[in-house]
């Protein structure tokens, strides 16, 4: 159990230092993280995606708070929008988890997969919407936020990646868009994580100590050190060549996503 603790710790240190580095969401390090580790451990191979995902959502609860306070305290967050796209977030997400826990692990894999080329295109191309719109209205947001929420779920991050083209696509400014995606983070994660654990709750053979789909250990090491070296990453942010490091880090991102793909077909 402590060999088991350490190794999450050291997965939660490197997750936090990149998300600082990078300015990605932990999500899209954790899950192949996760999914690493538990085949290392021989985790039942039906299950190893769907507690990635789950855990992967409840360390996010932990990291969206601190990042939700950081850009209330600089008056960056759009309010209006957060709670037009709440409710449709909140909906969506339980959805979305409600989906994956229907879904094999090899299907979710691959949808991982795929997610992760999506990406390492865009981090590869620097590709940016264009703001083209205003916010749209109630039933408009509620739309967006549902389609942004299953889509969290399926692939266990906090929507950042989804959130902030939508929003930069509504005319709010850059600095806006990550401020308001950061707390549109914390309503993923809670609804994601109830719905894993809800969904996973009484199902046979997943590794203990868990809650559903919340595998303990690794929730406990992770969000211990992300929460600590996340800082120190976006401070080395300032003193090394980011948009090469993000070019290296999409070229990791292309070959995580084959690997996992190969995996899926074995």
């Amino acid at each position: 159990m402590i060999t088991t603790y350490i190794l999450y710790v050291c997965l939660g240190a490197v997750a936090g230092v990149l998300a600082g580095l990078l300015g990605i969401g932990g999500g899209l390090v954790i899950v192949p993280m996760l999914n690493f580790a538990f085949e290392w451990q021989h985790f039942p191979m039906e299950h190893i995606q769907h507690i990635a995902l789950g855990t992967s959502m409840a360390t996010i609860i932990f990291t969206s708070i601190s990042s939700m306070r950081a850009h209330h305290k600089r008056g960056a967050i759009n309010y209006t929008a957060f709670w037009r796209l709440a409710p449709g977030i909140i909906i969506g997400t339980y959805l979305g988890s409600w989906i994956a826990s229907l879904l094999s692990t090899t299907f979710l894999k691959i949808f991982f997969g795929l997610f992760l080329y999506y990406v390492a295109t865009q981090m590869l191309l620097n590709i940016k919407p264009k703001a083209a719109h205003e916010l749209p209205g109630k039933a408009g947001t509620f739309a967006a936020g549902s389609g942004i929420g299953v889509f969290s779920a399926l692939v266990g991050i906090g929507g950042g990646t989804l959130t902030v083209p939508f929003l930069s696509w509504c005319n709010l400014t850059m600095h806006a868009a990550i401020a308001t995606a950061a707390a549109v983070g914390l309503p993923i994660a809670l609804a994601g994580t109830t719905g894993y654990i809800v969904n996973g709750w009484s199902v046979q053979g997943i590794p203990g100590p868990h809650i559903g789909y919340v595998y303990i250990p690794a929730l406990l090491g992770i969000i211990v050190t992300s929460t600590l070296t996340a800082p120190f990453g976006a401070k080395l942010a300032h003193s090394l060549p980011v948009t090469k490091l993000k070019k290296i880090f999409a070229i990791l991102l292309f070959l995580v996503g084959t690997r996992m793909l190969y995996k899926a077909f074995m």
